[in-house]
């Protein structure tokens, strides 16, 4: 997805769904790819960076002279940052398409970028490069590219740009403070809104120093962390995991009884949503391959999860 292209058929594919009533049964390989890709659950992050972001497009969309708002959304590993983030790109990329039928201009509105390791200033804005198959040669400069690319994404008509693993950045070295300027010069020369996402970007560098006093100037915070099991009179948690199990392809599962697991699931997963999906679909695979088609407390039990989930579940007790 970090190429037009491959961005392009991942917003245009349809994506996943589940069985509705009525229509004809899928194959054993049908369900298992079914449930290796799975739903794209909306939950309260979702909602919340949708909202956000369709506010500060309009906010920014007249604003020339500095750069427009944009948002940050961070959260520990395995929380559904990038789930959210390509979400909510994609559903911008579709509302263009359906307000530009047929348009020859201005058909790029998304642009999805990821900082590689160890990022320097110039093999960032390469990226970016990259992503629309501007020609780039060895002996051009970060300048030249640079401009390149903002003419180019200008005259693509990008309205939201999307940039992941923003972690990545360090801006206390020379590089990562390059880096970090390149990234607040696109914001400025571009007419998009930019949204980052990383890990817990709060408590890294990003937000020290006079760079990061102007990032945090400038960025709004959604945060995407482990969902709560309550909140309040709202059982978030609980709520997700209805919307999963409703997904599900399996023949004999009966419905309610991942939502009565909803303590034990919680404390599996810490409330991650993507242990909690991962956890789910596996033990779904599981009952497709065995034979049983339904999913019980004793076969989630025996899934084996991510390190970080499991060890929440079988702390270490330190000596």
């Amino acid at each position: 997805m970090t190429t037009w292209r491959g961005w392009h058929r991942f917003a245009t594919t349809d994506p996943p769904a589940p069985p509705r009533p009525g229509d004809p049964a899928r194959s054993t390989e049908e369900r298992l790819a079914y449930h290796s890709s799975f739903v794209t659950i909306r939950t309260p992050a979702i909602s919340q960076l949708a909202n956000q972001v369709r506010t500060l497009m309009i906010l920014g969309r007249h604003q020339h002279t500095t750069a427009r708002p944009s948002l940050i959304v961070t959260g520990p590993a395995a929380a559904g940052k990038t789930t959210a983030l390509l979400s909510v790109g994609r559903t911008c990329h579709l509302a263009h398409t359906r307000k530009n039928p047929g348009s020859a201009h201005a058909v790029v509105p998304v642009a999805y970028v990821l900082v590689p390791p160890g990022a320097t200033a110039k093999t960032l804005v390469t990226e970016f490069a990259r992503y629309l198959g501007i020609p780039i040669t060895a002996r051009m400069t970060q300048t030249q590219i640079t401009d390149a690319v903002c003419h180019t994404y200008t005259q693509a008509g990008i309205q939201l740009v999307l940039i992941d693993e923003i972690h990545r950045l360090n801006p206390r070295t020379t590089t990562g403070a390059q880096t970090a300027d390149l990234i607040k010069d696109l914001s400025e020369r571009l007419p998009a809104t930019f949204v980052y996402a990383g890990i817990n970007v709060t408590d890294t560098p990003l937000f020290t120093g006079t760079r990061g006093a102007q990032l945090a100037g400038r960025a709004t915070l959604v945060h995407c962390g482990p969902l709560p099991a309550r909140h309040g009179t709202h059982h978030p948690f609980r709520d997700v995991i209805t919307d999963i199990e409703n997904a599900l392809d399996l023949h004999h599962h009966t419905p309610g009884t991942l939502p009565r697991h909803t303590q034990y699931l919680h404390q599996r997963t810490a409330g991650r949503i993507g242990s909690l999906t991962r956890l789910i679909r596996q033990a779904a695979i599981t009952a497709i391959h065995n034979g049983t088609e339904r999913i019980t407390k004793a076969a989630l039990d025996a899934v084996q999860l991510d390190h970080l989930a499991e060890q929440h579940r079988r702390p270490t007790r330190s000596r």
